[in-house]
């Protein structure tokens, strides 16, 4: 399990890796001109503070958002994301880490809508205090796994729904692969963004082995790892599985994970993929 409140981990590598994929994700989505819904499981608090003690007592986002922030060479697909991180740092220096409420609601249009359901009260209420008076967001004192179900199928009838459990208590796997099993027989045609962290390797197989035994189609697979295999300090990496993936993604990501891998791991350590753990 991890330790967790967000704030200690924002702005990481994973938080990188994760976010520069959503936002790309959301600007495919927009390509269509029919509305669609945003949903977000685990939304946290929207907005993170790196000067917080919590955020400074490892500094992960240094080596993770901070390698970003000064480059001048970010690719145009990863450009969505790095736009709305510079939207948050109107000053010029990175001191505020926007989390994946924030990011989506900068690429939303008029014509879509977002949920965000967060368990933890305060952060709850922190996330509300963020999108008070925006009428294209609600926000819900809600377990995660219980919004895929109050929430779907959506009325548009177009989604992406971002999973991002906090992997604090035990079994996070299979509720993960339990929700995602009946949200999909609710909403077949959703676009699901799976993150995960690369645990304990039995497990980590054992999950994608499930997820690709439930019968589910189209589901793509992104890791991108910065410590090698047997790494004990820390995180090793992440994992996202997106289902029905918007058409040609595979070829967006490839070279997005590649560019995010040799600059979140200079020294060349870990690794990272991109490939469909069940073909349509």
């Amino acid at each position: 399990m991890l330790a967790y409140r967000h704030l200690f981990h924002a702005g990481n590598f994973a938080d990188v890796f994760k976010h520069a994929i959503l936002a790309q994700l959301v600007v495919a989505l927009a390509r269509k001109d029919k509305p669609f819904l945003y949903l977000d499981t685990h939304a946290g608090i929207g907005l993170y503070d790196l000067n917080h003690p919590w955020a400074q007592k490892n500094k992960e986002f240094a080596d993770g958002v901070g390698r970003l922030w000064e480059r001048q060479d970010v690719p145009e697909s990863i450009a969505p994301y790095a736009e709305a991180v510079r939207v948050d740092n109107p000053g010029g220096k990175l001191r505020f880490y926007p989390g994946s409420p924030r990011i989506a609601r900068r690429l939303l249009r008029p014509q879509d809508r977002m949920i965000l359901s967060e368990l933890n009260k305060s952060d709850c209420e922190a996330l509300g205090r963020l999108f008070a008076g925006d009428r294209q967001v609600q926000v819900y004192l809600e377990d995660g796994f219980h919004a895929l179900k109050a929430f779907l199928p959506p009325r548009e009838r177009r989604g992406l729904i971002l999973i991002d459990a906090s992997f604090d208590r035990s079994k996070e796997f299979d509720r993960l692969t339990q929700g995602l099993v009946e949200a999909h027989r609710r909403f077949a045609t959703g676009v699901y963004a799976i993150w995960y962290p690369l645990m304990e390797p039995p497990a980590v197989r054992a999950f994608e082995r499930g997820v690709a035994e439930t019968g589910i189609r189209k589901i793509l697979k992104l890791e991108l790892a910065i410590h090698p295999q047997g790494w004990q300090g820390g995180l090793r990496g992440a994992a996202m599985l997106i289902v029905n993936p918007p058409f040609g993604f595979d070829r967006i990501a490839r070279p997005m994970v590649e560019w995010l891998w040799k600059v979140l791991s200079p020294a060349g350590e870990g690794g990272r993929g991109v490939r469909w753990l069940v073909e349509e």
